[in-house]
């Protein structure tokens, strides 16, 4: 059941999520969380999966609790993934969040395309496009930067 609801764009839940929270901000912020939330599930449950049972037998037999066991070999052993998922989600995030803005909003870059493309101002359209390509692509230095640094620490 996971993977079916995985496979389905975000942008198919437009309707709704228009029927659910109405017109604004609500269904992009929705639409934008479900594109994202997949990747870092992904990402996480693949770290859990690789991490090693020999990590995890010798935490229980110097008696760590769950929680330490949680906190000093879980999240170190994993971290590497949730951080690559988290990157991967910003991207994701990113390309959704254009496109959901385009939804009855009155502000945002999608907004700024349609409102373009329906004064036929087709300088601002390509320009706002640029600007999309810029800012995704210092989103994904910043994040890389940011995640690489929390990998390291």
């Amino acid at each position: 059941m996971v993977g079916l609801v995985r496979m389905i764009s975000p942008l198919s839940w437009t309707p709704i999520a228009i029927i659910v929270f109405g017109v604004g901000d609500a269904p992009v912020v929705f639409l934008v969380a479900v594109g994202a939330v997949w990747p870092i599930v992904l990402n996480t449950a693949a770290g859990v999966a690789h991490l090693d049972p020999a990590w995890l037998r010798v935490a229980r037999s110097l008696g760590a609790t769950r929680w330490e066991t949680l906190r000093h070999v879980v999240w170190p052993g994993i971290r590497p993934n949730v951080l690559t998922g988290l990157r991967l989600a910003t991207g994701l995030a990113w390309v959704v969040l254009v496109p959901a803005e385009m939804l009855g909003v009155d502000s945002g870059l999608g907004y700024r395309i349609l409102d373009a493309r329906d004064r036929f101002a087709y300088d601002e359209l390509v320009a706002t496009i640029l600007v999309i390509g810029i800012l995704g692509l210092g989103l994904d230095l910043l994040a890389r930067r940011v995640f690489a640094e929390r990998r390291r620490g």
